[in-house]
């Protein structure tokens, strides 16, 4: 029940009403107890500055950020995370008597996702297909979490070259590679036990895989197949790597485990995942529906 001593904690972002994230907030308020309400806030990169403002001024408990507004909110803060410097993006501000925090917890939420399962990283060879914001955040928490190799493939366009600088420079573990280079790409899978698309190539609709039938057959039982997309569900590629007789995991997981990497700065309590995860994803299955 909402009352004088409610806090208020919500998203920044455009649009700001398709997301999910009240849902799993409001979810996770509800399921602990804690007197808290999550909102969507449509918020521009014009309107920034202001919203943070706002936030101190109404003394907000915390908020999260979508992209472009998690590069564009670094300069506005007090502080940032070694981790959120390291990927130069926030998704998490914590308000600490008018101190705004800025943190990126979307890596951890991958692997944090994967060791609800049992499922770790330390030791393990990583392929990432991609390099975008999830793809860098998913790269950083492998090689947090002890990954022996991360070979991550990227388009060879104008960013390539300086994208693979930023990357390696992380850690000697991180190779990049064309992504138009399919022997190279099977080698990866060869070598790897979790593959993870941070692509959006089978989102929404979208039929195609991130990979050629050619690379596809390098899957097997023993891998760990995960994908950061949630809608559908079932992703083109999961549906593909099943079929490959590989374990498999939509992007549910990584999406509910970032989100409780907010709530526990922001609470100091453990998000409810199990109910979340539930709530998210009869949410997901009534889009798909409609």
């Amino acid at each position: 029940m909402i009352d004088g001593h409610t806090k208020l904690y919500g998203l920044l972002a455009h649009p700001a009403a398709h997301s999910l994230s009240p849902l799993i907030h409001n979810t996770s308020f509800k399921v602990t107890g804690i007197n808290g309400v999550y909102l969507a806030f449509d918020v521009t990169s014009a309107g920034l500055k202001d919203s943070l403002a706002a936030m101190r001024a109404m003394n907000i408990g915390g908020f999260n950020l979508s992209m472009p507004l998690k590069t564009d909110v670094i300069s506005l803060l007090d502080e940032i995370t070694p981790r959120a410097d390291r990927l130069q993006a926030v998704n998490t501000v914590v308000n600490r008597d008018g101190r705004l925090i800025g943190d990126s917890t979307d890596g951890q939420g991958f692997v944090d996702a994967l060791k609800a399962d049992n499922i770790s990283i330390d030791e393990k060879s990583v392929t990432v297909l991609g390099s975008g914001g999830a793809g860098r955040a998913i790269i950083s928490a492998a090689v947090d979490a002890g990954a022996q190799n991360v070979y991550v493939f990227k388009r060879t366009n104008d960013s390539f070259e300086s994208r693979k600088h930023q990357l390696e420079s992380w850690s000697n573990v991180v190779k990049v590679l064309p992504y138009e280079d399919e022997d190279l790409m099977a080698r990866a899978f060869d070598h790897s036990q979790i593959i993870a698309n941070s692509t959006n190539v089978g989102m929404a609709g979208d039929q195609s895989l991130p990979v050629s039938d050619r690379v596809l057959k390098h899957l097997t039982p023993q891998h760990v197949v995960t994908d950061a997309i949630y809608f559908p569900l079932e992703t083109p590629f999961i549906h593909a790597a099943k079929k490959q007789g590989s374990r498999t995991y939509n992007g549910i997981g990584m999406l509910v485990n970032q989100a409780a990497g907010s709530f526990l700065e922001w609470t100091g309590q453990r998000m409810p995942v199990k109910e979340v995860s539930e709530s998210v994803q009869k949410a997901v299955l009534k889009r798909e529906n409609n």
